[in-house]
C-alpha cells in the first residue's frame, strides 16, 4: 500500500473511533483565527482578571508548568481552588495552553499544566513534531518511541497520571512550611480539565475523589474498549461515563471539529450534570491561542468561578432560559441536571 493512502486510511479509521487526537493544523485552516499576542516573558502577568497571572516551572514540580497570580499577597485571605490540565495531541509543554490558563489563573486559580515550559513557538497556533517537548516518564511516548513525522500515529507523550500527580503536588505544596503557596491554596475545591488528547486524560482523573468538576475541551471517550490507553494512557472508555457523577462541562468548535460527535455522545451517555456548547466557525483548535484564550477562555474561567468559588453571577453563563451563551448567536447549547449541579459546596 502507498505511504500516502496508508496515512489517509488510518486518519479515516481514527476519526471513526472518536478519536480526539487529530491535528489541530487542519481545522484551523478552515477557520482562520487571529493571530496571538506578542510573546511576553514567563513573568509578564497575563490574563484579564483580577489577578495577573505569570507561568513557572515549580522546583518541586519540574515536569509541570504553573500559572498563578503574580501576587500571592493581593488575595488577602482568599484562597486558589486547583485545575489541573492535560495538553491537546498529549504533548509534554506546559506553555502551550498559555494564554487560556493564565486567564483562568488570573481569576484566583492555580493551574498547573502537564509539561515544562517549552520553546515560545509552541505558544502560537501552528505545531510541529519540533515542539512536542521531552515525552514524559511511563507515557506512550517515551516506552513506544516513533520516528519523527508520524503525526496523528505517534503515541501520547503525557499520562492521566500526571493530571493527578499536579492535584496531589499542590496539597502538599498547601501544608509545606516554607512553600509559597501554604495556606493560599483550597485542596477541597479541584478541577481536572484537558484539550482533544488531554479530555481524554481528563475524563480519566475525573474518577479521583479529590476532583470537585471536569472538563473535556474538543473531545470525548472513546468508543472502542481500551484504545484510551493505547492513545493517551488514560481509562477514559465510554463505559466509565456511567461512573461519573460530579457536574461536567464539553465545549468544542462546530460539527466539522473531529471531536464534535464524541463529545454529543458523551453528553447523553452521561448521568450527572452536565453542560454541552459549541461555537460557530470555530475548529479543533479552539480559540485558546486568542487573547485570555478568546471565548473558550472566558466560558472556562466562568464555570471554575462557578464550580469552585460558587459564583452566582458567573453561572449565568450556563443556567436559565436567558442564559449568557444561550443569548450569544454563535453558541449552542445544552445542559441536564445542572439544577442540582454543586459549585464550591454552598460558599460565595
Amino acid at each position: 500500500m502507498k505511504p500516502v493512502l496508508q496515512a489517509v486510511l488510518m486518519l479515516a479509521a481514527t476519526c471513526a473511533a472518536g478519536a480526539s487526537l487529530a491535528q489541530e493544523r487542519a481545522p484551523e485552516k478552515e477557520f482562520p483565527a487571529p493571530p496571538p499576542p506578542p510573546y511576553v516573558t514567563p513573568d509578564t502577568p497575563q490574563g484579564s482578571g483580577p489577578f495577573g497571572a505569570v507561568m513557572e516551572v515549580d522546583p518541586g514540580l519540574p515536569t509541570h508548568t504553573v500559572y498563578r497570580p503574580a501576587d500571592l499577597a493581593k488575595l488577602g485571605n482568599a484562597k486558589l481552588p486547583i485545575l489541573a490540565w492535560g495538553n491537546g495531541a498529549c504533548i509534554n509543554v506546559g506553555n502551550r495552553f498559555r494564554y487560556f490558563l493564565s486567564e483562568i489563573a488570573s481569576h484566583g486559580f492555580i493551574a498547573v499544566a502537564t509539561g515544562p515550559i517549552g520553546p515560545k513557538e509552541a505558544e502560537g497556533r501552528a505545531t510541529s513534531e519540533s515542539l512536542r517537548g521531552t515525552p514524559a516518564a511511563g507515557s506512550p511516548g517515551a516506552l513506544n518511541p516513533v520516528p519523527a513525522g508520524a503525526g496523528s500515529r505517534r503515541p501520547a507523550d503525557t499520562t492521566a497520571a500526571q493530571l493527578r500527580d499536579a492535584i496531589t503536588w499542590a496539597i502538599a505544596e498547601n501544608s509545606r512550611p516554607g512553600s509559597k503557596y501554604q495556606g493560599r491554596l483550597d485542596t477541597t475545591r479541584v478541577a481536572v480539565m484537558g484539550q482533544s488528547c488531554g479530555g481524554v486524560q481528563a475524563i480519566d482523573a475525573a474518577h479521583d475523589p479529590r476532583v470537585s468538576t471536569f472538563g473535556v475541551w474538543n473531545s470525548g471517550a472513546f468508543p472502542v474498549k481500551g484504545r484510551a490507553w493505547e492513545i493517551a494512557a488514560a481509562n477514559a472508555d465510554k463505559e466509565v461515563l456511567k461512573t461519573l457523577k460530579i457536574p461536567a462541562i464539553y465545549i468544542s468548535g462546530e460539527p466539522s471539529d473531529v471531536a464534535f460527535k464524541n463529545a454529543d455522545d458523551d453528553f447523553e451517555r452521561l448521568d450527572g450534570p452536565v453542560f454541552r456548547g459549541w461555537r460557530e466557525q470555530t475548529g479543533h483548535g479552539g480559540t485558546y491561542r486568542e487573547p485570555n484564550g478568546g471565548e473558550f477562555g472566558e466560558v472556562g474561567a466562568a464555570w471554575l468561578k462557578w464550580q469552585l468559588k460558587g459564583d452566582q453571577q458567573a453561572a449565568k453563563m450556563f443556567v436559565g432560559s436567558d442564559c449568557g451563551l444561550c443569548k450569544r448567536p454563535n453558541w449552542h447549547v445544552k445542559s441536564k441536571n445542572l439544577s442540582t449541579a454543586a459549585s464550591a459546596k454552598g460558599q460565595p
